[in-house]
């Protein structure tokens, strides 16, 4: 829904922004289908299905790896050209641009494709049955490998270690920009004798609206973020490999999962949900699903 709303461009915001939140909103939904409904739901509960093929299996893990990293770095991306919107005058002009927002989609889905490659390569069929082979297990020699312990560093610093000190620092400049151009004009408002306005200045309350969105989306990615990440800091110093499924380890790496998959849903919601033309469009596919779908591009 998000997707066909923010495609048909009509509620106010440029192209630019509108490439990254319908990039953002589409890596999100790769999540929610490889990630949740076919890896969490379609594989255990259907035993006998093509999932369980070995070729399949190895695409199913390929798509569940490359989904978690565009949702992650399609964020990035966006709040990098948001921080260079707000405190980059000079640059914002080159940068916040439609075609260049298509450069940066395109590269970043190249190099996560790029990283995600060897995946299907780490599992092998675990039996073959008139020549077919079926399910998935991880090769021999996955954990003495030197090439899949640069690649499994790789991929960690890509998912979980660089997004959030990166996501800090962009949202921290941004907000301390915001603060500081807000107390300028309000002083500039009192030297002018404005000050009983100031309660009522619009460009103070949109930017104090700025800060809110700003450190929402931060909070919500590192608290639904963090717990995974530790627990792959607990488990690489330690060098636990195995455990059972009654192990309390067992149970916090799923909840770390579910919690991670859920970071998916609240991007679009923080970003999307609070304009107020985008919930009128909302509203009116609801209601009128038909007429929003036969509508003609432009």
């Amino acid at each position: 829904m998000t997707v066909l709303i923010l495609s048909q461009g009509k509620y106010g915001l440029s192209k630019g922004i509108t490439r990254y939140m319908i990039a953002m909103a589409t890596g999100d939904l790769m999540v929610l289908v490889f990630n949740v409904i076919v890896s969490q739901i379609f594989k255990y509960n259907f035993p006998g299905s093509l999932l369980n093929y070995t070729t399949v299996c190895r695409i199913s893990v390929f798509l569940q790896g490359l989904s978690l990293q565009l949702s992650i770095w399609f964020t990035i991306t966006f709040t990098f050209d948001r921080f260079v919107a707000i405190c980059c005058n000079k640059l914002k002009v080159r940068y916040c641009t439609e075609r260049l927002a298509n450069v940066v989609i395109s590269i970043v889905s190249a190099l996560n494709i790029t990283v995600n490659i060897p995946l299907p390569f780490r599992y092998e069929p675990t039996h073959v049955l008139n020549n077919v082979q079926w399910g998935c297990r991880t090769v021999t020699g996955y954990l003495t490998s030197p090439a899949w312990a640069a690649h499994r560093w790789l991929t960690n610093i890509s998912n979980m270690f660089l997004p959030i000190p990166l996501l800090l620092l962009l949202n921290s400049l941004t907000a301390h920009h915001i603060l500081v151009a807000s107390r300028a004009r309000q002083a500039l408002k009192s030297s002018r004798g404005g000050a009983g306005e100031m309660g009522r200045d619009p460009e103070l309350k949109s930017r104090r609206t700025s800060i809110i969105l700003l450190f929402t989306i931060s909070g919500c990615f590192m608290v639904l973020s963090a717990p995974i990440t530790v627990i792959h800091i607990c488990v690489g110093v330690t060098q636990l490999v195995a455990f059972q499924g009654s192990n309390s380890l067992y149970v916090a790496i799923r909840v770390a999962f579910l919690l991670m998959c859920t970071s998916s849903c609240t991007n679009t919601c923080i970003y999307a949900l609070t304009q107020r033309k985008f919930r009128k469009e909302m509203k009116n596919l609801l209601k009128y699903p038909s007429t929003l779908l036969c509508k003609p591009r432009k």
